[in-house]
């Protein structure tokens, strides 16, 4: 018998502090369905979980998990970084869904409109979800990171970013992960791609094998379905070739009159791809052009932080393969353009940095001063035969300057003493170095 999540009273979370995983933890909760789980450690997220009312333990246990529990869901992190744990947990006697699983559940019985593409999509979901909202149409809505905004808790009448809306309609507005081809649990009614390159080459052999994973995406969508995407990118191609449903193209959708508060080509093309969706849902392009202006960004994604003492201005950014990098530093130069960058990054994976070196090499060009950090290996095993001074070398032989740093406290220290006042400081990676953003600001 196929579970149905509506029966669910009690669940239990593992990795629960995950951008994705949470939002599910949070649409929970606000069925008022028991919630608890675990991760490695607290987070800003974690802390908002529990003051909704889950219970969070930080380890990693089998005896943790309560053995009334109706339903276990798990991040697919553990399928690399724990197999063995995952296999125990599978060997309860609890149903057990991962997170992609538990949103094809979801998926399936709403009309769902799936954002994909390699980079672009969390700011096009948040994006297309605030029109939304703003236009009435009251959607579900999962992001993979936090809407500034804020945004409104209608029980509460306070103000807080979130990553999870709950909407009363039937719209399922979903950012589709291309990782480990997770998006294909999705039901798409309406397809967005923003773009298509080559990541996640520690899962995906090649950019062929990437486009072969979005050809398994565009099949699902119906033939009374639409897909929105701009069909002039050439790595597009042979994945439009199998749509059987209408192909409409983003990029004809007139924004010269649109000011954005976020920056960037690459934000321009976002807005682009949301108001064409604003108008296949019938909604006011005044409205959406409205919302879009008012739109000031997600969680780390060129968000600013704050000024130095030495009045440096500070940026986060979860920038961290060759084209969000460049995307997210000529939003900076676009910006400011006479100012001095200072390019900040954590590479993140030994498999990405050595896979990509060449286009690391080459994405930095907007910066004046670029400083690396360590490698953040995430669920990979130290590999040697890679590093960030290697990364450092190549981004030399560009004519950039260049610094390598073995710790945040030297980093921190490097940029408290050469930063000055009209600087800007570009904290970039999907690792933990956000966490160098408040050393320098203390």
């Amino acid at each position: 018998m196929a579970l149905n999540l509506n029966e669910v009273r009690k669940v239990y979370f593992l990795g629960i502090g995950g951008i994705g995983i949470s939002a599910i933890a949070r649409m929970f909760l606000a069925r008022g369905v028991k919630v608890s789980g675990s991760d490695i450690g607290e987070s800003e997220i974690t802390k908002e979980l529990v003051r909704l009312g889950a219970k969070i333990i930080f380890g990693q246990d089998l005896n943790l998990i309560p053995k009334d529990s109706d339903l276990i869901i798990y991040t697919k992190a553990l399928e690399v970084s724990a197999p063995d744990f995952l296999k125990q947990v599978k060997s309860l006697n609890i149903p057990v869904l991962s997170y992609p699983e538990t949103l094809s559940l979801i998926s399936k019985g709403k009309f769902t409109i799936a954002i994909a593409g390699t980079h672009g999509k969390t700011t096009t979901t948040a994006m297309i979800g605030k029109i939304m909202m703003d236009g009435k149409c009251d959607p579900t809505l999962i992001v993979g990171s936090l809407i500034q905004g804020p945004t409104l808790d209608r029980e509460e009448g306070r103000t807080f970013a979130t990553n999870f809306v709950s909407g009363k309609s039937d719209y399922f507005v979903i950012e589709a992960d291309e990782y480990r081809r997770a998006f294909l649990n999705l039901y798409p009614k309406i397809l967005v791609i923003t773009n298509i390159d080559a990541d996640h080459l520690d899962y995906y052999k090649d950019l062929e094998d990437v486009q072969n994973a979005f050809v398994e995406l565009v099949a699902k969508v119906p033939k009374d379905g639409i897909l929105i995407c701009n069909p002039n990118l050439p790595n597009l191609a042979p994945v439009l070739d199998c749509a059987a449903c209408a192909i409409l193209d983003y990029s004809s959708t007139d924004i010269s009159e649109l000011k954005l508060k976020v920056p960037g080509r690459h934000n321009r093309e976002n807005a682009q791809a949301a108001l064409t969706l604003a108008g296949v849902l019938g909604i006011d392009q005044k409205v959406a052009r409205k919302s879009l202006e008012n739109f000031s960004g997600t969680w780390r994604r060129f968000e600013y932080k704050g000024e130095t003492k030495s009045g440096a201005l500070v940026y986060d950014d979860y920038a961290h393969n060759p084209h969000k990098i460049r995307a997210a530093l000529q939003g900076a130069r676009e910006l400011y353009p006479k100012s001095k960058i200072f390019a900040v990054f954590q590479p993140h994976l030994f498999s990405r940095t050595k896979t990509l070196l060449s286009e690391f090499g080459q994405s930095f060009e907007d910066a004046n001063e670029v400083l690396l950090l360590p490698i953040y290996p995430a669920r990979e095993v130290f590999d040697a035969s890679i590093n960030s001074e290697m990364l450092g070398e190549k981004i030399k032989s560009n004519g950039q300057t260049v610094r390598n740093f073995h710790d945040f406290n030297s980093a921190a220290n490097y940029l408290k003493t050469h930063s000055q006042k009209g600087d800007i400081v570009m904290i970039i990676g999907a690792g933990d170095i956000n966490n160098l953003t408040r050393q320098i600001l203390k």
